[in-house]
């Protein structure tokens, strides 16, 4: 195993790995800009590198920076979180190159993954089911693509090639349409992945977003950890994750679970990766990429299975060996989570920054939180503004989501604006906790009755009985956690109520 790690990344994934490394006396090394000079991640680590200024390209996204600061520090091994250069090829390359281990999967793979046309066949040749779509093998002009959404029937998908995120997609109804799109698909694909090819998919309508954890050795063995529900986003981003998905059948499960393993032996996978689905209201499924590291979600899987997802990716890159075999990985429960952002939900979710006053993370039974932030914190300009993620664990799932919303409302964090409240909302909603949703139901009503009411003046004698609650709960701890949602009249004795 390694003795030392860097990690080339920020915030709480940067956390969330160095608490795995500590727990097996690996050592640490930070990175870390000037705009996160003092950050927790870079105070939790035994070490911490300047890599730059806050300009992302100068810094985290300075391959030439990172791989000097790990080879300066002594580290082995380069952990790359998620997001900045965590499915970057060249970074893989260049990290190898260096002598030191890239933990992840192979630069060849990465590349392939990373090419939705390239993914899109490996798919196909392992026997994963995918949407019908038309993917050229270079750029193509709109005509030949309105000729091919033709024949497969609108409404299709325009996609960025070496897109993610949701970034260039675009749904099209008609030839004009497409004619119409196309040139700004294409530009949005050339400005987020520096290549403005597009393909086609035909369009699945009101499907469930539902994905695959897994593990593979790189040696053409891999384990799944059943999959993940995140059909519920916002512009094609998720917003709240859980597992087991409340959409899909035993049957359909266990189906998508061995597509997943298939797809990963076929291609000898290493490292941990994410094989994403579309799942129709019949519960046919469809391949619809393959996510290169570690989620954003990945703490759900985590708390249902009880396995370490990052000791797993270390063992593998150390020894291309997998932790246990896929009869001891065993689901338990439920387990649901959401992503706390510093963003305004009632201003078209603003991204928002500042210094974090005070902050009170909720500390219940089965509650876990993965957090980059604490009170004086910074949240600069320059980076994704989530601050963490809270999940929950149940028995099942009406408990799982319970236990959320008592977190939720626990939760304290007074400087910036925050999505916590729209979170409160969402863990409150009544289909939602139904599980009756798919991947338009936040856009299609959901969102626009949360504004509607935060958009309402809250009474002012609410905001004063608010006022004098705070320094209760700071003095005297949170209040019971209940079902339903704060009161501010109930802990501040007999004011009346208008």
């Amino acid at each position: 195993m390694f003795r030392k790690v860097l990690v080339a990344n920020r915030g709480e994934i940067a956390c969330r790995v160095i608490g795995t490394l500590r727990e097996h006396g690996i050592g640490s090394v930070a990175v870390y800009s000037d705009a996160d000079a003092g950050a927790v991640h870079a105070r939790r680590a035994d070490e911490a590198v300047r890599i730059g200024p806050a300009e992302p390209r100068a810094s985290y996204l300075n391959i030439e920076a990172i791989v000097e600061a790990a080879r300066a520090s002594g580290a082995e091994a380069i952990h790359p979180g998620y997001g900045f250069l965590s499915e970057n090829a060249a970074f893989a390359e260049a990290v190898e190159k260096a002598g030191l281990v890239f933990i992840g999967p192979t630069p060849g793979q990465s590349r392939g993954f990373g090419d939705k046309r390239l993914a899109r066949e490996a798919a196909r040749k392992a026997g994963v089911p995918i949407v019908p779509g038309y993917e050229a093998r270079s750029e193509v002009a709109d005509r030949q693509l309105a000729t091919e959404a033709g024949r497969l029937g609108y409404p299709v998908v325009l996609k960025a090639a070496l897109g993610g995120g949701g970034k260039g997609m675009t749904v099209v109804t008609s030839d004009s349409d497409l004619i119409a799109s196309a040139p700004s698909a294409r530009r949005v694909a050339l400005g987020a992945f520096g290549d403005g090819s597009l393909y086609l998919e035909k369009l699945v309508e009101h499907p469930r977003h539902v994905e695959v954890q897994l593990v593979g050795n790189g040696r053409g063995d891999a384990v799944h950890f059943f999959e993940r529900e995140c059909s519920l986003q916002r512009r094609h981003q998720k917003v709240l994750e859980e597992t087991r998905s409340p959409g899909a059948s035993e049957k359909t499960r266990l189906a998508m679970a061995e597509a997943a393993v298939a797809l990963a032996r076929a291609v000898q996978y290493r490292g941990a990766g994410t094989v994403e689905f579309l799942l129709a209201p019949d519960e046919k499924f469809y391949f619809l990429e393959v996510n290169t590291r570690l989620q954003v979600e990945h703490p759900v899987t985590e708390l249902l299975t009880g396995h370490d997802l990052v000791w797993w990716q270390l063992v593998v890159a150390a020894e291309t060996t997998l932790v246990t075999e896929q009869s001891a990985v065993q689901a338990r429960g439920h387990a649901v989570e959401v992503r706390v952002y510093a963003e305004d939900p009632a201003s078209d979710f603003l991204p928002q920054a500042g210094r974090l006053a005070r902050v009170v993370w909720p500390r219940l039974p089965f509650v876990r939180v993965d957090a980059g932030v604490e009170s004086g914190s910074d949240v600069p300009l320059h980076y994704d503004p989530i601050l963490a993620k809270i999940a929950a664990w149940g028995p099942d799932r009406e408990t799982a989501w319970a236990r959320l919303a008592a977190a939720l409302d626990e939760t304290v964090v007074h400087g910036v604006v925050t999505n916590i409240d729209f979170l409160r909302a969402l863990t409150r909603d009544p289909e939602l906790v139904a599980g009756r949703f798919d991947t338009t139901t936040l856009e299609s009503g959901v969102i626009d009755r949360y504004r509607e009411r935060a958009g309402e003046p809250a009474p002012a004698v609410a905001l004063a009985a608010a006022a004098v609650a705070e320094p209760a709960r700071a003095a005297g701890g949170a209040p019971a956690p209940t079902r339903a949602a704060a009161d501010p009249f109930a802990t501040i004795g007999n004011w009346g109520r208008s």
